[in-house]
């Protein structure tokens, strides 16, 4: 176990010791702006400022020179705490993903997607991923950056007495996981019970509702628009949020792919304000 792994589990320990557990950040995922941001990059990061939110997940410029768009996000008090990398940039060049988030300023890095053949997710390719993640937190944990794994659904799959996302977080040594309320529960997995399950792996969180009546399946595929607003979908975003808060899950990221994002994100703003004494 590494030294950042380490110390990020006795912060897991304390959080959960201590008698009054502080909310935890709230942030966007800039990529739910993503159709706003191909129209006026300054003007959604003005939106996001506006909205009271400071930190983002991110990693992409929209066009702009990386040191341009690090002035527009600073103009607007946003600071970017996680970036996305691709599984192929983590598995040829991680230190070149490092020295991106440095770039940010960013403490996480996180991987949405494991590459794999249509709909057919294998324990091959798990075991392949994994390797590729230790591999990459290991580099990444030497500049102080801690590496999270979001999963999409497909990793639910069942192997051995459990699933495919269960060998990976028994086999996790140098990265962690960001867990996207929406897709595990898409995935046929219960957010709650894995949260209660592996205490100490979950770093960051995805805010994301999936509108009622919508049956899930395990390809990581569904039509955006079934994101709805916090707490009107069927996920319990109540009791996730709570558990979020025990465990010290330090940035929970509003994630929001429908359409209707700019309309939406007030709503669920308003509606994790109404979580913040519970």
């Amino acid at each position: 176990m590494t030294y950042t792994k380490s110390i990020v589990a006795l912060l897991v320990f304390s959080m959960l010791t201590m008698p009054l557990i502080q909310a935890q950040e709230v942030g966007i995922q800039l990529y739910s702006l993503r159709n706003q941001f191909k129209k006026d990059v300054e003007g959604t990061l003005k939106i996001i400022h506006d909205w009271g939110i400071t930190k983002v997940e991110g990693g992409d410029t929209y066009g702009l020179p990386l040191d341009e768009f690090l002035g527009l996000l600073k103009k607007h008090d946003l600071e970017v705490v996680s970036v996305g990398a691709s599984f192929e940039e983590l598995a040829s060049d991680p230190e070149a993903v490092a020295q991106k988030a440095k770039a940010y300023g960013a403490a996480y890095v996180m991987c949405a997607w494991i590459p794999h053949k249509g709909d057919d997710f294998t324990i091959e390719d798990t075991k392949n991923a994994v390797e590729v993640f230790n591999r990459a937190g290991e580099i990444l944990d030497r500049s102080n950056i801690i590496l999270a794994y979001h999963a999409h659904g497909y990793e639910f799959r069942p192997y051995g007495s459990g699933t495919m996302f269960d060998y990976m977080s028994e086999n996790a040594e140098d990265f962690y996981f960001e867990m996207d309320v929406y897709w595990f529960q898409h995935g046929g997995a219960d957010p709650l019970a894995y949260l209660n399950k592996y205490t100490d792996q979950f770093v960051l969180m995805h805010l994301k509702d999936m509108e009622k009546g919508i049956k899930g399946n395990n390809t990581g595929s569904e039509d955006v628009e079934t994101n709805v607003v916090l707490g009107t979908g069927q996920i319990d975003m109540v009791e996730i949020v709570a558990m979020a808060k025990e465990l010290g899950i330090e940035y929970m990221f509003i994630e929001d792919e429908s359409t209707r994002v700019v309309e939406q994100v007030p709503k669920s703003l308003a509606f994790l304000k109404t979580l913040e004494d519970q």
